[in-house]
């Protein structure tokens, strides 16, 4: 596999001198609130609302690209910062890695999710590309309900490991089909 010259931020990769394949990596952040009657409970868990460039939206955890060159951790907490305010003094992880090919759009995403410990600062919106539109802390079942509508690779991972069903280190496999994502079928591997 060779990789062309862009970066982490939508880098070629060509498979065999067949196939060329834009690949991202991300950094996904998982902020939790603990309930306060119980401390060590999963309590909340902060999620951002995303307007993607075709209109549609979806919730998931703060975070986003890892610029070329960028460390992943670094990037991650500039993102968190960027959507949410929220500054991170230390971050745990992966606690999963999601893995999703889609063939028919010559896409590779690969999506790194921590947790982050440490957090300060009030949450406010400062995202240079204008995707989040709102950030909350929310409890498992609003959690549930707001993932509904949000791509499998995205909600599944997050909603098993909210409910202590994944393995430390897990890795999401994840195949697209379809060029809509309004229609995409997703299949996990």
């Amino acid at each position: 596999m060779t990789r062309g010259s862009e970066g982490g931020s939508g880098e070629r990769t060509r498979t065999g001198g067949r196939v060329e394949l834009r690949e991202w990596t991300v950094g996904g952040g998982l902020l939790l609130r603990p309930e306060r009657a119980r401390p060590a409970s999963v309590g909340e868990v902060l999620l951002v609302r995303n307007r993607r460039r075709n209109g549609a939206v979806d919730w998931t955890t703060p975070g986003g690209v890892i610029e070329g060159g960028e460390d992943l951790v670094a990037g991650l907490a500039r993102e968190v910062r960027e959507e949410t305010g929220l500054a991170v003094s230390r971050w745990e992880g992966p606690l999963y890695r999601v893995e999703v090919l889609a063939m028919d759009l010559r896409w590779k995403l690969t999506v790194e999710v921590h947790r982050g410990y440490e957090v300060s600062g009030d949450i406010r919106i400062d995202d240079p590309d204008g995707i989040v539109e709102d950030v909350r802390y929310v409890g498992l079942d609003e959690c549930r309900h707001l993932l509904a509508g949000t791509h499998r690779w995205a909600s599944e991972p997050l909603l098993e490991y909210l409910e202590s069903s994944t393995a430390p280190d897990e890795v999401f496999r994840y195949e697209v089909a379809g060029t809509d994502p309004a229609s995409f079928r997703i299949r996990r591997m």
